[in-house]
């Protein structure tokens, strides 16, 4: 069981930066790899980033490409989003996942555990 607390969202200006932290409980963090997705009003649930279990594989959604970086903290059993360049379509309630895949996935499927959210605002 792998319970997982979003942090760090709130209001921001476009072009602006943000960071996101994930918590989890366990000590069976680095076996799991990690996904951030997001969700819009009036949206279905979408894929944004995910890592590996040892951090040494990334992948994005190609709307944030370049601007978004994830990582992870195994030792402090922490994932991060570091959001750069914000735009106003970024605007979402963000979650983060784990997987039992070693490499990642950019499907919610494979996510066995899931955070309860963190709300991001982009103002323009």
């Amino acid at each position: 069981q792998v319970q997982l607390v979003e942090s760090g969202g709130g209001l921001v200006q476009a072009g602006g930066s943000l960071r996101v932290s994930c918590a989890a409980s366990g000590r069976t963090f680095s076996m799991y790899s990690m996904g951030w997705f997001r969700q819009a009003p009036g949206k279905e649930r979408e894929f944004v980033a995910t890592i590996s279990t040892n951090g040494g594989n990334t992948g994005y959604a190609d709307s944030v490409k370049g601007r978004f970086t994830i990582s992870r903290d195994n030792a402090k059993t922490t994932v991060f989003l570091q959001m750069n360049f914000l735009k106003p379509e970024d605007t979402a309630v963000y979650y983060c996942a784990a997987s039992r895949l070693i490499s990642g996935s950019g499907y919610p499927r494979n996510y066995a555990y899931w955070g309860q959210g963190t709300q991001v605002t982009v103002s323009s």
